[in-house]
């Protein structure tokens, strides 16, 4: 079957390039990785099985994506792997399409465990799954055991018993039943790590280390990320064996398709800026990432009294509010969500236009992240980041790092904000006594309320003698 590329909304997502493959190889020199040997061909859609084509099929897609298609032989193969790949790329597809050849329905056991550092990512994998799974009978008979924290063990526990063939979790929970003896990790032949430099960082370390202890040590392992920043490429040969490096990023692992701005702003205006940006840039649905779950309560609040239809996701919240905030969002039926980086990690929601970074990431690789929930899958997108004078050095380190494209842009002017601190400043700078303007106070009221226009006409002028004033100057 001939490829339609022109049928695919994934096409020129990647673009490898021969000075893209040099820079490629120039990164594996650095990481200490190197290109799968041998290397396997490329894969199209009437190259697979009729199993997984029909999964292809049943996921909606026309054509493979680059990812998919490049990675995908080396799965069926089994060969240990780490594959790069800019955030929207297709990596979910990359790593569930070969499973429904590998996965053996007639065995009720646990055959393949993926691992994700958020419960929202973790439901996100389940539900592509059973939407490829339903194309045929032989795929049909594949269950998948979805397991995390902050929702109850018995379905969980009796999806283990009852052989799920693919169990999809977070470390926490998915450690837990392995202590408990509900998950026997004795029968998995392979382990998927997803978002992977988040997975083998110093907060899952300690559980990801005793997970592998309780599988088999002849498995294939596969690791997909978007950013593999050192300390991960230093932890990844304890859990994979002289795994081949696929790098789809080439030296640009940010998305070409979002387009980046910021705006200096002082620290107490940074809400009304917000405000301010919503209203210009109008957009259908948007993710609004703060750093901690105390700022993502306030905003909440300050854009809800505002009029937004608002709703937030932290760590604070039920799983059940979590997944209801999101499922809104992917649904249409919800404007604005304010998160921390628990929205960061996988989350795809289509037709997501804004992306607005309230405060300027800690950790780098994190703008990749959360920019990353717009512009999947080949759509365009914006970022918008709010940095103050202290934040504008380290976003312009992030930018560096990851070849990003980030102007500054300027908020329009806005006279009647601008009036007012000239006002303020006028009544800072006074030489009037206090008592003269005690005196004048009760007739500035009655005419704020009876005429109103005496009182505009006078800050006009001082608004406009300033502007003319600073147009001399």
């Amino acid at each position: 079957m001939a490829s339609d590329v022109s049928q695919s909304p994934y096409t020129d997502v990647i673009d490898l390039t021969s000075q893209a493959q040099k820079e490629r190889r120039r990164d594996e020199i650095d990481s200490g990785f190197r290109e799968p040997d041998p290397p396997l061909d490329e894969v199209t859609i009437d190259g697979l099985s009729g199993r997984v084509e029909q999964a292809v099929r049943a996921a909606g897609w026309t054509e493979l994506m680059p990812v998919q298609r490049k990675s995908i032989p080396y799965t069926l193969k089994e060969r240990d792997l780490i594959v790069q790949s800019q955030t929207g790329s297709g990596k979910t597809g990359a790593f569930l399409l070969p499973l429904f050849d590998l996965m053996n329905p007639d065995k009720k056991e646990q055959q393949v465990l993926i691992l994700t550092p958020t419960r929202e990512l973790a439901r996100q994998i389940h539900e592509e799954f059973e939407q490829m799974k339903i194309a045929t009978p032989h795929t049909n008979r594949l269950e998948a055991a979805l397991v995390y924290g902050g929702v109850g063990y018995e379905p969980q526990i009796e999806a283990l018993e009852n052989g799920a063939q693919l169990v999809i979790g977070t470390p926490g929970r998915t450690l837990d039943h392995l202590k408990k003896g509900n998950f026997d990790g004795s029968t998995v032949r392979m382990l998927i790590l997803d978002e992977a430099d988040e997975m083998l960082s110093m907060g899952f370390y300690p559980d990801m280390k005793e997970i592998i202890s309780y599988l088999p040590e002849k498995r294939a392992s596969y690791m997909y990320s978007a950013t593999m920043p050192p300390k991960v490429r230093n932890a990844a040969r304890e859990f994979l064996r002289d795994p081949g490096f696929l790098s789809l990023s080439s030296d640009k692992v940010s998305v070409e398709e979002i387009t980046y701005r910021y705006y200096l702003v002082k620290p107490m205006d940074k809400d009304r800026v917000l405000e301010k940006l919503l209203e210009l840039e109008e957009p259908e649905s948007a993710l609004i990432f703060a750093n901690t779950k105390k700022e993502v309560s306030y905003l909440s609040e300050f854009l809800s009294n505002a009029g937004y239809d608002v709703d937030e996701m932290s760590g604070d919240l039920s799983q059940r509010k979590r997944e209801q905030a999101l499922d809104r969002l992917r649904e249409g039926k919800l404007r604005l969500l304010v998160a921390t980086d628990v929205a960061a990690r996988g989350i795809d929601v289509s037709d997501l236009s804004h992306v607005f970074i309230y405060d300027v990431p800690q950790d780098h690789e994190y703008i990749i992240h959360r920019s990353g929930r717009t512009a999947r899958a080949g759509k365009t997108g914006t970022t918008i980041v709010l940095a103050t004078h202290e934040d504008e050095f380290e976003l312009k380190r992030m930018a560096n790092t990851y070849d990003i494209d980030i102007e500054r842009a300027e908020l329009p002017e806005d006279p009647p904000r601008t009036a007012r601190n000239l006002l303020e400043q006028r009544y800072e700078d006074t030489t009037a006594a206090p008592d003269t303007i005690d005196d004048f106070v009760p007739l500035v009221q009655e005419l704020a309320d009876d005429r109103p226009e005496l009182l505009a006409t006078l800050v006009a002028e001082m608004y406009e003698a300033e502007q003319d004033e600073e147009e001399t100057d």
